[in-house]
């Protein structure tokens, strides 16, 4: 484990360095801040920030980070989403995963009532990608006045240029930050103006601070510099009134096992099953929790628990695989929290659903059914971490990304996929083997076995939790000594909003 948490140290440096050494300096040479340094002053000292997504875009052909930075920070005592354009990366420029990953943290706020502050440098869209952001782009906007309308603050502070798309942010934001002499806001620079009427003008007369302070009334605040205009932007934020709907819990006890016990527990193969319950002791508060139904369906344990003084529900998966009896289990769990208002933790380590004769006859499709219905139509906030395996229907039986858990998280231990990578390419094999035999062809078993070779190491290879967050299917690959802090953070966050379970909304529960 310590020497995948080094490989994802190396991965996270990649997003830290931005447009690398030269644009950096180039940028600091302006006297301007990098986008963590603006984070770092915008939020309260000492205080955390947890930030979403660092790996976005990994194994594409754009930077590792998607030349934009999120995360969740508290700004004069209120939890706030922090969006950052990061201007060393092609002048902070949106490319596709930027767009992705800006859209999961507007989607994180909205669901959590929680502030956004928008942190704006940026050209716009990347022209070379337009065809891939013009069409969904739109959501941005879309996000920002229905936010507003829901009454969640939206803050734009501008740092530099704020272009064509760029230029909405502010424009659509509750309150807008900009600086003398930086700022620049204009939906067409001077010479795409002078392209399409023929008019001369210069940055400052077309989208400056000082325009927009005196002329157009865009800018709500004028500052001097960034750290005042950081400055400001906390006041904003402290005038906002802004209320969390739960009050905070007092000081809650730490759990009683060391964290450093959680780097040994997931074995080397996943086919090794090991004890999710030295993962909830090693987490929860005073490692104090009681299971519910611990007799029937052992391969699911579910629990009461407190985390950092939070009531929560526990899902873990004991020895992979899911039957009927831990459907059962899972649904009838999953509706007692409903009816308590109790946010759900599910932890991942599962094969999926048994499958064999034996169980296709027993109800296996309808039973799990029955909890897939439960997971997707309780109102609960949910939360995932995927410690190990998380395949098939299993994964979404245990609240995976298309199920909109609140926040999910991976640890380098965990893979997803359809199935296991031989798994899969045994399938695969079987079935080439069945066409040969149908067709009365000899099957040729060299080319079987490079075949099975090469399926299951790009099945691997995409099962990473790496390549999973690059693609945006989780929300950061954690450090496991940091599972408690971090699943502290998203419940707090989640309090700001109205902890509600479902009232009578499941579906038809097929028996």
């Amino acid at each position: 484990m310590l020497d995948r948490l080094a490989a994802l140290d190396a991965e996270h440096a990649k997003a830290l360095a931005g447009g690398g050494p030269t644009y950096t300096a180039r940028h600091r040479a302006r006297g301007k801040l990098l986008a963590r340094e603006r984070v770092e002053l915008l939020i309260d000292p000492d205080a955390p920030f947890l930030e979403l997504s660092p790996l976005a875009a990994w194994g594409s052909p754009h930077p590792v980070g998607a030349s934009v930075v999120t995360g969740l920070g508290v700004v004069e005592g209120v939890e706030c989403v922090i969006v950052a354009h990061d201007p060393t990366v092609r002048g902070g420029a949106t490319n596709p995963w930027t767009l992705r990953k800006i859209l999961r943290a507007h989607g994180i706020a909205y669901a959590n009532r929680l502030p956004l502050i928008s942190l704006v440098e940026s050209g716009g869209a990347d022209l070379d990608s337009q065809k891939e952001i013009f069409i969904p782009g739109g959501a941005v906007f879309r996000d920002l006045t229905r936010l507003s309308a829901a009454r969640i603050p939206t803050v734009a502070v501008v740092f530099g240029t704020a272009t064509a798309g760029g230029a909405y942010v502010p424009g659509m934001s509750d309150h807008t930050v900009m600086i003398d002499g930086r700022s620049k806001v204009f939906l067409g620079g001077p010479p795409l103006v002078r392209m399409a009427t023929g008019e001369e003008s210069d940055d400052e007369s077309l989208g400056g601070a000082a325009m927009h302070a005196r002329v157009s009334g865009l800018a709500d605040h004028f500052a001097d510099d960034e750290p005042d205009a950081l400055r400001r932007a906390r006041r904003i934020v402290a005038r906002l009134n802004h209320r969390k709907a739960h009050p905070d819990p007092p000081p809650a006890p730490p759990p009683l096992h060391p964290a450093d016990g959680l780097l040994d527990i997931v074995p080397e193969d996943l086919r090794t099953p090991f004890d999710p319950r030295e993962v909830i002791t090693r987490i929860v508060d005073g490692s104090a929790y009681d299971e519910f139904k611990p007799l029937y369906g052992p391969s699911l344990v579910t629990a009461w628990a407190r985390l950092h003084g939070y009531p929560l529900g526990v899902l873990a998966n004991a020895q992979g695989v899911l039957t009927g009896t831990e459907s059962e289990k899972a649904a009838h769990f999953i509706q007692l929290a409903n009816q308590r208002d109790i946010p759900l933790l599910f932890l991942h380590n599962t094969t999926g659903y048994m499958v064999g004769k034996e169980y296709e006859q027993g109800g296996i499709i309808k039973q799990g059914a029955l909890m897939i219905n439960a997971v997707a139509n309780s109102t609960v906030p949910h939360l995932s971490v995927l410690l190990g395996a998380s395949y098939g229907a299993g994964h979404y039986g245990m609240c995976g990304r298309a199920f909109d858990p609140r926040f999910l998280f991976a640890w380098p231990s965990a893979r997803s996929a359809v199935m296991g990578p031989r798994q899969l390419a045994g399938v695969l094999s079987l079935v080439a083997r069945a066409s040969a035999q149908g067709r009365g062809e000899p099957y040729d078993e060299e080319a079987d076995g490079a075949l099975r070779a090469v399926v299951e190491g790009r099945v691997e290879a995409e099962s990473l939790p790496v390549f999973l967050s690059g693609l945006l299917y989780d929300d950061g690959v954690i450090d496991p000594r940091d599972t408690r802090t971090v699943l502290g953070i998203c419940l707090s966050a989640i309090h700001t909003a109205p902890v509600e379970g479902a009232r009578g909304g499941f579906g038809v529960f097929r028996m």
